[in-house]
């Protein structure tokens, strides 16, 4: 068997002591040669096996949370979706804090738009690069070339890998490991000459690696592994003891471990604002202990023989087969004592199978978020490198006396990677679009409850109603208490008509998940169908309570609200959609709608034709855009009338009045204002007029001229209530409390009745924290 020192000196290390300089330098050059062609067959090999990557389609299982269905990675690099991917508040994510991830993203959407094979070639192209990163951080440690060149290449052709690369949602999955690979590399360049610049490249670079995804926490954990193997920093011949080695090594990655502790509080921060952390009463620990234990010798039997490989593989309702548990538990707790046996003769026994362990603990499932699976092959991605070091090492050491050594362990190499190569070619095949990917997971998984709810999804958008509703169903029957499926099968309900079925269900996920806002949204859509306004204002609502950005809510609550006759409410929340979306094209025709019912055409038209720019076949903004131009042509035609009037009869305060209000609906406020003017100099006592003066100078902020006007009104009229109120919305706006509060009361006082305006009135907001309000609305 080959000694340690061979191991780190390198299978192809050669004695250049008595060697002349020119054969150094020639050696050297054939070194860099062969390196370069190892990365270059390596990355044809990758290409051959994933390139059919390019013409895939998005899929839709979190490709449309991670892009097509995210505006603010739709929109590409912009200031305000960065500061957003930074933020803990967003609701697109909820199971990590991973902004390098969303600028990934972003930057896609930047260069290339929507068009899904050129996210996939980036995520390919990170591969690649962390094929090639993992071979050179191998070769420099130990010099070995050809084990460190077939560590890389099982990484880079092992089917279990094709998830991370194919799927363009697990971006994350492969950006961080670019980072990890970096991380590794610049650990070595401190290792080989130590300084304060050298480490904090190296803590840079991790902290990257963490804003890509978590998962890099055992980062500190696996270079304490390679201090002892291939790097040899934890040698008796090197440091006067192990203990004080082992001491300054560890005290050496406390800040690592630092980073790594900010970047799990990070993601806790945002697993509880959210409520996705699946409690133990939901999934028992003993259940995930003995899960946890099967899985990591499940993973072993799908690294040897990867068959069956799916997207998602259902995590067990029942407690694990006891033979399993205990078998399980038997072989790893046999396995880890005699490679610890042997790692002191050797090494990288002990690195490669602790490096497995540990990487996996992270995604292992003892805490859980979110719909957790009870194994994903996409987990594996770093955590096999570990066996992947064993194989490479091992199986030349174990053929050490075979004739022909160097012969056989090439064509076994050739022949493994070979088979590896056409099954990661045929495992990524059905990553091809969302059917073939759901279908390919029916047929190699049992009761994948998840896979028949996506596969639902996908024969809506298809216009197969019934035949989603089926596997919707079976969804439910295998896992009663999912959600996302009883909110999927009220859409497929409520598209053929049958509401009462669809409120059932919808009612049923919002008992599973009180806080599901696009459940509360539906519900609304439904309730509001069978003419149950109230309580459909109340869902809405709801919706909007728990995602204040929900710009569907807010323009379905408009709606409603605009039919109840509540034309300022609706505006209000078609105005804020369109702050959150810009390009909802219904909210500019609703909105428009709205304006055009207030008497305000021009403004209506401008969101008519908006909405038309944006979708072009939009019919009903069209028919809607005629007909304000009508009436703006009418408006128009009215304004040119009562112009030659007031030519004819300069003193007829009426006219002017009038005038004024066609001025004041096409928003034409210094015109309008001018008109009222005239109508007060001729009759001051004109109220109408008063008021409507008093109500332009609140619009423009100038609120003592306002206040001033109201209360000339008051004078002229004291049983006007609305001009009480104003006065104390205006103080409100100025946070003059005490004073809006006074004006209030004299407006109840007065008659003033309108109280669902009182509760919604943004002016008034300041307000409603005092306990005069609080018992207003009592």
């Amino acid at each position: 068997m080959h000694t340690e020192k061979m191991h780190s000196k390198g299978e192809d290390s050669v004695n250049s002591s008595n060697m002349p300089s020119k054969s150094i330098h020639k050696e050297s050059s054939l070194n860099i040669c062969r390196d370069i062609l190892i990365c270059f067959c390596i990355v044809i090999a990758i290409l051959t096996a994933y390139w059919q990557v390019r013409n895939f389609a998005f899929v839709g299982f979190d490709d449309d949370v991670y892009v097509f269905r995210n505006r603010h990675v739709q929109a590409g690099l912009t200031l305000e979706n960065i500061i957003w991917s930074f933020s803990l508040t967003h609701e697109d994510d909820r199971s990590h804090w991973h902004p390098l991830t969303w600028l990934s993203h972003m930057l896609d959407c930047q260069i290339y738009g929507l068009r899904p094979g050129t996210h996939h070639l980036t995520s390919l192209l990170f591969h690649i690069a962390n094929c090639v990163l993992l071979f050179l951080v191998f070769r420099w440690m130990t010099g070995a070339v050809w084990r460190s060149a077939f560590v890389a290449a099982l990484f880079a052709l092992h089917p279990l890998n094709v998830d991370s690369v194919a799927w363009v949602a697990q971006r994350k999955n492969v950006l961080s490991t670019f980072f990890w690979m970096l991380t590794m590399l610049s650990y070595v360049h401190f290792t080989r000459r130590p300084g304060i610049y050298r480490y904090l490249l190296v803590c840079l670079i991790f902290a990257l690696g963490l804003m890509a995804k978590p998962m890099l926490v055992t980062l500190p954990f696996v270079l304490l592994l390679l201090d002892y193997w291939p790097l040899s920093r934890l040698r008796p011949e090197k440091i006067s003891s192990e203990r004080s080695a082992v001491y300054s090594l560890v005290l050496e990655k406390v800040p690592l471990f630092v980073l790594s502790g900010v970047s799990v509080f990070l993601s806790s921060v945002t697993q509880l604002r959210y409520g996705v952390i699946v409690s133990t009463e939901s999934i028992p620990m003993k259940l995930r202990v003995a899960n946890a234990l099967v899985s990591y010798v499940r993973y072993i039997g799908k690294m040897i023989w990867p068959q069956n490989l799916a997207f998602f593989y259902p995590y067990p309702t029942t407690m694990v087969p006891i033979w399993q548990i205990v078998g399980a538990g038997v072989l790893l707790i046999c396995v880890t004592v005699l490679i610890i046996g042997a790692s002191k003769r050797i090494h990288y026994l002990g690195v490669g199978w602790l490096w497995y362990l540990g990487t996996l603990i992270p995604v292992i499932g003892l805490i859980q978020a979110g719909v957790w699976p009870a194994l994903a092959d996409r987990w594996t991605y770093v955590p096999l490198i570990g066996l992947f070091i064993i194989i490479a090492w091992g199986v030349p050491d174990l053929a050490v006396r075979w004739r022909k050594r160097e012969v056989l362990l090439a064509i076994t190499a050739a022949a493994v990677l070979s088979i590896l190569m056409a099954a990661t070619w045929l495992q990524t095949g059905y990553w091809t679009n969302s059917t073939t990917l759901f279908e390919h997971a029916l047929e190699v998984t049992d009761n994948n409850y998840l896979a028949h709810n996506n596969l639902g999804v996908v024969l809506v958008a298809q216009g197969k109603i019934a035949e989603a509703i089926d596997h919707y169903s079976e969804a439910l029957r295998i896992r009663p208490g999912f959600e996302r499926a009883h909110y999927n099968l009220g859409g497929a309900l409520i598209a053929q008509g049958k509401l009462n079925e669809a409120i059932h269900h919808y009612t049923e996920a919002l008992r599973l998940s009180p806080n599901f806002a696009g459940a509360h949204y539906q519900l609304g859509i439904a309730l509001a169908r069978q003419g149950r306004i109230t309580e459909a204002i109340d869902h809405y609502s709801a919706a909007l309570k728990i995602e204040p950005n929900y710009a569907k809510a807010h323009n379905n609550l408009g709606f409603v609200l605009a039919a109840q006759g509540k034309l300022d409410e609706a505006i209000s929340h078609y105005s804020a959609a369109l702050l959150i979306r810009p390009d909802y094209a219904k909210a500019h025709n609703n909105l428009g709608v709205a304006l055009a019912k207030k008497g305000n055409p021009a403004q209506a038209i401008t969101h008519f034709s908006e909405a038309l720019r944006l979708r072009p076949d939009f019919a009903e903004a069209h028919t809607n855009l005629k007909t304000a131009l009508a009436a703006q042509r009418k408006i128009e035609e009215a304004i040119a009338k009562f112009q030659r009037a007031i030519k004819a009869y300069p003193q007829d305060p009426l006219l002017h009045y009038r005038l004024g209000s066609l001025y004041q609906s096409e928003g034409e406020w210094d015109q309008a204002v001018e008109q009222y003017k005239k109508a007060l100099s001729v009759q001051p006592g004109f109220t109408r007029a008063l008021n409507n003066l008093a109500t332009l100078y609140t619009i423009k902020g100038d609120y003592g001229r306002a206040v001033s006007t109201f209360e000339k009104v008051i004078r002229l009229r004291p049983e006007y209530a609305g001009a009480y109120y104003n006065i104390a919305c205006i103080y409100a706006r100025q946070n003059r409390i005490e004073e809006s509060i006074d004006w209030l009361k004299k407006a109840i006082e007065m008659g003033y009745d309108k109280w669902d305006l009182i509760k919604t009135d943004k002016d008034l907001e300041s307000i409603r924290v005092t306990s005069f309000y609080k018992e207003l609305i009592k």
